[in-house]
């Protein structure tokens, strides 16, 4: 998957794509992915790189949503649970079975979660992880070591799929361009052009490393930009109310002895109503999250104070020892595109979580909401869409069971290199034709230089930021190793991209920017 290649298909102005998608996020990707499965030609644009925002800053779950079970919303969880199973089928190198242990400290949760979680269950079948069963206390001791055990009446084992978020998407952009279709990324929409009619017809797009813009030409058209979807419908139709608010999410990440353990914990009620998760990740524990409304989107949000400071107070109530301060790693903050509620003062809480399609007058079809679990199935909704509007011929969706680029049953998990899948051989191959690829970027991990070559050759990394960010998991598992390293990545880039030592300055000053938003002051 090259830059220069993909950017080349989009170069003839006369070329009539059967679709443009616009933004490489999950739903975005999920879109391109879909329709080049069924034969359309497809293309897509990210303005920054794939999953740069949202897609990237996820819990790392792929869950069918115990919580929306609690709300009493069984279709979306029996949508979500089927998504679930589709997606480890799919991608098993990538999703893995997660156990998770909810503690209960009145006997009453024992009856209330265990009841709850079986009806999870059935509503799962044929498409389940494992089974829900009830533990005792000294059990729950044993399965999650730094519990608080005082007043403890047990709990509940359930199971759910825990995932890489990024590496996901990236693999999506692959099996995309494999089918046929193309993926541009730092590339931005800078307008929505519409025929004679007044239909949209096609984008104009400027690649940000060339400056140079192209007329893309389409039969149909989708906003798939996340929390910047009102800046598309805005190109399309000026004027238009908002649609979507950003709600933000933030999580701290741990050392594992804040866990030592395989297992999950899930606090299926905090102080403000929402569920609380700590789950192994890449040798580390991903604690969160938190729900708050803000006014503008953005693509590098900042955690707030009173939000790691709600983490932590709430995650210590259940570890032992309490997390303080000093014991996160990194921080990283996403904002999700939820339907802007109907009258002010509604919680985030409330706003619908469920996939929303929106077509404008001019034929735009935007698609927002949902969660990383069902961007499948909101792909398939929304190619379904556009063939019902008439914008391109009838054909079957064929992803329920296609498999992912790096698809690879039963992956060694001890290994890094396991979130490669079928691509793992090809970097051991470079780490042998070039000892200096071997090497390790940091003593702390075991990420060589021969991913960072791997990242910008088939990956289409351009930045350091696109490769400690979302291509190798650096700032996101140790944000002041992730800077200590940045100065090496970028001269790795810049060799493989013929970049001069300015650029490779640049390129670490950008970063830096970036890496404090992930760094928390003590």
């Amino acid at each position: 998957m090259k830059r220069e290649e993909q950017i080349n298909q989009i170069a003839n102005p006369d070329k009539i794509w059967d679709f443009v998608v616009i933004g490489g996020g999950a739903t975005g990707l999920g879109c391109a992915v879909d329709a080049a499965t069924r034969g359309y030609s497809v293309v897509l644009f990210e303005k920054d790189d794939f999953a740069k925002c949202t897609s990237s800053r996820s819990t790392k779950l792929v869950h069918g949503g115990v919580r929306y079970l609690q709300k009493g919303d069984v279709k979306l969880v029996l949508e979500a649970l089927r998504e679930r199973g589709r997606m480890k089928a799919n991608a098993p190198h990538l999703v893995k079975d997660q156990s998770f242990v909810i503690s209960n400290y009145t006997y009453w949760d024992n009856i209330l979660y265990f009841c709850g979680l079986v009806f999870y269950d059935i509503l799962s079948f044929g498409f389940g992880y494992g089974r829900s069963r009830f533990i005792g206390k000294s059990t729950v001791a044993k399965y999650l070591p730094t519990s608080i055990k005082k007043g403890l009446k047990g709990g509940i084992v359930y199971h759910d799929g825990q995932f890489d978020d990024s590496r996901m998407a990236v693999n999506l952009a692959q099996t995309c361009v494999e089918n046929g279709g193309c993926v541009v990324n730092h590339a931005e929409v800078i307008s929505v052009q519409h025929d004679e009619h007044g239909k949209a017809s096609g984008v104009m797009v400027r690649d940000a490393e060339s400056g140079q813009t192209y007329a893309v030409k389409a039969k149909a058209i989708i906003n798939a930009a996340g929390i910047f979807v009102d800046d598309i419908m805005q190109m399309d139709e000026p004027g238009m109310a908002p649609m979507v608010k950003p709600s933000q999410g933030v999580h701290l990440v741990l050392d594992m002895k804040f866990l030592q353990s395989d297992y999950a914990l899930m606090v299926p009620k905090t102080s403000d109503g929402r569920v609380l998760f700590a789950v192994p990740w890449h040798d580390r524990v991903v604690v969160g999250t938190t729900d708050l409304l803000r006014e503008h989107p953005e693509s590098e949000p900042k955690a707030l104070e009173k939000e790691i400071d709600f983490i932590l107070n709430t995650a210590g109530l259940y570890m032992d020892p309490a997390p303080t301060r000093k014991d996160i790693v990194s921080v990283f903050a996403g904002q999700r595109p939820l339907a802007a509620p109907k009258k002010e003062g509604k919680s985030t809480k409330e706003i619908s979580r469920s996939h929303k399609i929106i077509v404008s007058d001019n034929d735009l079809i935007t698609i927002t909401g949902g969660k990383w679990t069902s961007y499948r199935l909101m792909a398939e909704d929304t190619i379904d869409k556009a063939i019902s509007m008439g914008r391109v011929e009838p054909r079957k969706c064929v992803t329920k069971s296609f498999r992912v680029h790096g698809y690879r049953p039963n992956p060694d998990l001890t290994n890094h290199l396991y979130v490669y899948g079928s691509d793992e051989p090809a970097i051991l191959a470079l780490q042998k034709e070039n000892p200096a690829y071997a090497e390790k970027l940091s003593p702390k991990f075991d990420y060589t230089v021969a991913e960072v070559v791997w990242a910008v050759r088939e990956e289409m990394a351009r930045t350091v930021d696109d490769v400690l960010s979302r291509r190798v998991r650096m700032l996101y598992i140790d944000s002041k190793e992730a800077l200590s390293v940045a100065p090496k990545v970028a001269s790795v880039i810049a060799a493989e991209l013929g970049y001069n030592k300015a650029w490779e300055e640049q390129q670490v000053k950008d970063f830096t920017a970036i890496a404090s938003n992930y760094m928390v002051t003590i």
